[in-house]
């Protein structure tokens, strides 16, 4: 993904540091790390602890570089960018941390916090699609608007979100990089059983998108020859018997649906000579 691509970006939400005098909308200031509370709409819900522990032996070499970005809000802080460098920077028990104190609307922080992990590459599809979702749904963003927001094509934006209907063993798996979500977008349609199953099969043969996605038409053209089954097996008997002779007197495929009082009769012809056939049985029959 190109960090160019990503709409306004963040550069049209937070402005660069002030090198001017700082103003009520915001200024930066050294603030008590345990007045910052995190932002509950943050996307990204794994952290690397190697990269933490990087970024923390950087900042006990050489400081915070970058403010953290927060706004002020009931009596403390909540942050609105710099996560890792928060996390980074109670792993070095630093006491406070400098950072950029802005107005924020809740849909302008919700907003920021999808941008910067999407910039840096780092966010799971999966905590993408829940990121999509929590902007859709709480703070009233089309699909449309979100998909020129971000530089990105609707239909991506849609595809990822329907990832979130995948059942939560499959969710998992992708959140945990053990499958891509290239490989499970054709489960989507498939009930959570039969998704579990395909899943286990991508984990023990890695299979490619290709094949799973023909796996998956296996299964669905299995299933509708079994619902076929079914509905055969439950037809009266005597309506079973007509629609064996109907078969054998016309020479196509007919099918009765329905019952002793009521129903319909489907009969399926393939040329024109099929047609022809038909026609002349039912006209002299009658």
């Amino acid at each position: 993904m190109s960090k160019k691509g990503l709409g306004r970006g963040l550069n049209a939400l937070i402005p660069e540091m002030p090198q001017q005098e700082p103003t009520e909308s915001h200024y930066i200031q050294q603030i008590p790390i345990n007045k910052i509370r995190p932002n509950p709409n943050q996307p990204r819900k794994i952290f690397s602890n190697e990269a933490l522990e990087e970024l923390a032996q950087s900042i006990e070499q050489h400081g915070i570089v970058q403010p953290i970005v927060v706004r002020a809000i009931d009596g403390g802080y909540e942050l609105v960018a710099g996560e890792r460098r928060l996390r980074a920077g109670k792993m070095t028990n630093l006491s406070e941390m400098p950072a950029l104190v802005q107005d924020f609307s809740d849909k302008e922080v919700a907003e920021i916090a999808l941008i910067e992990n999407l910039q840096r590459e780092d966010l799971n599809i999966m905590e993408e699609a829940e990121a999509y979702k929590t902007l859709i749904e709480d703070f009233s963003f089309s699909q449309e608007q979100l998909a020129n927001r971000l530089g990105k094509s609707r239909s991506a934006v849609t595809n990822t979100i329907r990832l979130l209907n995948l059942c939560e063993y499959v969710k998992e798996l992708v959140m945990q990089n053990k499958i891509t979500a290239g490989q499970v977008r054709p489960l989507i349609s498939l009930p959570s059983d039969e998704q579990i199953f395909v899943a286990d099969e991508i984990l023990e043969k890695g299979l490619n998108s290709r094949q799973v996605e023909q796996l998956c038409k296996k299964i669905k053209k299995l299933q509708q020859e079994t619902k076929k089954s079914k509905t055969t097996a439950n037809l009266d008997p005597h309506l079973k018997d007509a629609e064996e002779k109907m078969m054998q007197e016309m020479g196509v495929n007919v099918k009765i649906k329905g019952n002793d009082k009521k129903g319909r009769i489907e009969i399926k012809y393939y040329e024109q000579e099929d047609l022809n056939r038909i026609l002349e049985i039912i006209l002299n029959k009658g």
